[in-house]
């Protein structure tokens, strides 16, 4: 697929079809494996994301929508129970707790939202992480130390559009995705996702 995936996928990737091939759909997608537990959120893995034109565009005029495939894909984690978070740079002034800030970022995008569907807030639940102080602002690689430190031995999993922090990402132990390039997923490919989310750390 052509996909540019860091050293740890590779590795999960190669050690899960050594003992029996990643399934794949009519399709030829790669077919998802079953959740670990049925009707709550998975432990692992933990998939965050930049917000800004990974999940969300913004037009000229200021609204915002989905970016195109981002709903589905959230979707399609939220039926497999895997978790998921953000990762984003907003004021630090907006709020002295993460949760005052993911508030203030909540009615910034819910008041120039144009999309049919809202924006799945109830899917990252306290999983938004922000910067504290300017300083944290990525690429400074405060938030991805937080987010790893939160989830555990869950290996995580980091989809961003820019190449700089993706490559940030992976320098801390991520499994980092570089969102939106031609002739690739537009997402990292949720069978993957779930495969990975049978090796822990």
């Amino acid at each position: 697929m052509g996909l540019v995936m860091s050293t740890s996928l590779l590795s999960a990737v190669l050690c899960g079809t050594a003992s029996g091939a990643v399934p794949e759909d009519a399709g030829g997608q790669t077919a998802a494996v079953p959740a670990a537990r049925v009707g709550g959120e998975r432990d692992c893995p933990v998939v965050y994301f930049d917000l800004g034109e990974t999940l969300l565009h913004t037009a000229d005029d200021g609204s915002t929508d989905y970016l195109r495939g981002a709903a589905s894909y959230l979707r399609a984690l939220r039926e497999r129970h895997i978790r998921v978070g953000l990762i984003t740079n907003v004021p630090s002034s907006w709020g002295t707790t993460d949760a005052e800030r993911a508030a203030r970022l909540k009615e910034e995008v819910d008041a120039t939202w144009r999309g049919p569907v809202p924006f799945a807030w109830a899917d990252f639940g306290d999983r938004i992480l922000t910067p504290r102080a300017e300083t944290e602002r990525k690429p400074a690689p405060v938030l991805w130390q937080r987010a790893k430190a939160e989830s555990g031995r869950c290996r995580v999993v980091y989809e961003a559009e820019t190449a700089e922090e993706v490559s940030v990402a992976s320098s801390l132990g991520f499994v980092s995705y570089q969102v939106g390039r031609p002739h690739r997923p537009a997402f990292l490919p949720v069978g993957l996702v779930e495969l990975l989310g049978r090796r822990s750390r």
